[in-house]
């Protein structure tokens, strides 16, 4: 099933004659060294659910452009929801400030690509708002039934649509249909007077059916359950400087943060990185590999192409330890004299790219998980995080787990309770002592935040031993 012609978003059939747009962006790029105009439509909904009643049932409709004009290192970005001849020019008198007397060279434009990573059905075409709301209602009945600790319930669903159609000045267009889909549940577990709470989720860039399975969501449900019940029954976390092994998938949020964003070609070509200047040298430990690999079929942090209409690619950040590539956008990569990568990104029509991670993971050792546990002698055994916070100057980094446990000569003992993890991640990548093979991607909940813009994204790495990070806990 694919959308028919007459649904598809066509900004030149509706919009603005293609052949002014080109006229009015070469006008407005005359000189420049890079530019475009992105164009796109979006439609979401969400659906949330919480004590036992729909809370939320909301749905978003979006239309717009940006138009860009790239000189050096300046850009001037113009953007508008209104789709027309007037307000393209409008945008291009402010495009052309930062060309100013010009004297440019346009960049060559993207190769062109005829993959397709995802469905371009809109997602949220397939299931009615009765069975939505009704799904979100089973969750709830299924949390209460599972398990009698259970006291609160709260599940959301999400879908949106996006479509984007790239014009150059070359007169080279691209587009993309863009599906993504979402669920999350969470639970709060009462016990002796005591209550916790723990969640899971999932998605990716296909449709709702996927996320309507009960093996799917039964699942889901299952797993906060269980998290909660470990929290139940967790003690205050300890302090110190220690060992820790981090579990498998979702814990690669803490690669994507403390060692990602410093791997963007912005922070680097300004020197702001504390992985500036390292490139070809020894920055981890050997054997660590990090991948950005915006290929991956149906992930939500996966993109056909960018948001400048370069197709994503599968890029080494680091090999055996040695820092090889950056992550790039256009401007970045021709100002340091590298290929772009794919990584040109933007929340909306009303942002102008920049370099962002898509799918950021470590591939995975040969050593067996459950061996690498078992040579902790005394740390914290980490395999599910909360929030975090990064200097990307200094890569120092603090975050919190969600689900930890105490080890103590290679045994697992009790869950502890606010755990916080607090490093740099240029330390941390030298102080991997061992890597599982049991890489993982996570479940596709994740969004990613850099200056002021979201964009989905997805995570991964194998079970990890770091040496000597600091635990914040609060036992005495």
């Amino acid at each position: 099933m694919t959308v028919s012609e007459s649904d598809r978003f066509q900004p030149f059939e509706t919009g603005v004659d293609r052949d002014k747009a080109l006229k009015i962006l070469r006008s407005a790029t005359d000189g420049a060294d890079d530019g475009e105009l992105f164009f796109e439509r979006k439609r979401a909904e969400v659906f949330s659910f919480d004590d036992g009643r729909l809370k939320t049932a909301s749905y978003d409709a979006s239309e717009g452009f940006g138009l860009r004009a790239v000189k050096g290192e300046t850009a001037a970005y113009a953007h508008a929801t209104d789709i027309s001849e007037q307000a393209l020019l409008r945008a291009a008198e402010t495009a052309r400030l930062a060309v100013g007397d010009g004297g440019g060279v346009m960049a060559p434009a993207p190769k062109p690509t005829n993959q397709r990573l995802y469905t371009d059905v809109n997602p949220m075409s397939g299931q009615t708002f009765g069975a939505k709301t009704e799904l979100l209602r089973e969750i709830d009945a299924f949390a209460r039934a599972e398990d009698a600790r259970v006291v609160q319930v709260s599940a959301s669903l999400a879908a949106s649509h996006q479509e984007v159609e790239i014009l150059r000045a070359d007169g080279l267009n691209v587009s993309d249909t863009r599906p993504m889909t979402r669920i999350f549940v969470s639970v709060i577990l009462e016990k002796d007077g005591r209550r916790e709470s723990g969640s899971a989720g999932g998605g990716g860039r296909h449709l709702l059916d996927d996320l309507f399975a009960p093996s799917h969501w039964q699942g889901l449900i299952r797993e906060a359950i269980r998290i909660a019940g470990v929290n139940l029954d967790a003690e205050p976390a300890p302090a110190g400087v220690m060992d820790v092994v981090l579990g498998p998938g979702w814990p690669g949020i803490l690669l994507h943060e403390a060692i990602g964003h410093g791997l963007e070609g912005d922070f680097n070509r300004k020197k702001s990185s504390a992985f500036a200047g390292l490139m070809g040298q020894q920055i981890a430990a050997k054997g660590v590999t990090v991948l950005d690999d915006g290929t991956i079929p149906d992930r939500r942090g996966s993109i056909t192409v960018d948001d400048e209409g370069t197709p994503s690619g599968k890029n080494v950040l680091i090999e055996d330890g040695v820092l090889v590539g950056y992550m790039q956008d256009r401007q970045n990569a021709r100002l340091m004299g590298v290929e772009a990568t794919g990584n040109g990104r933007r929340e909306s029509y009303a942002h102008a790219p920049m370099p962002r991670m898509t799918n950021t993971y470590m591939l995975g050792g040969d050593a067996a998980p459950e061996a690498i546990v078992a040579d902790l002698k005394d740390g914290i055994y980490a395999v599910g995080f909360g929030g975090g916070q990064v200097d990307i100057t200094n890569g120092k980094f603090v975050f919190s787990c969600t689900e930890a446990y105490r080890v103590k000569d290679g045994k697992v003992g009790a869950p502890v309770k606010g755990a916080t993890l607090i490093g740099d991640g240029a330390t941390a990548l030298k102080q991997i002592r061992a890597i599982g093979n049991d890489m993982a991607l996570d479940p596709g909940i994740g969004n990613c935040g850099k200056q002021g813009q979201w964009v989905p994204v997805g995570v991964g790495q194998p079970t990890l031993m770091i040496g000597g990070l600091t635990v914040g806990g609060s036992a005495a």
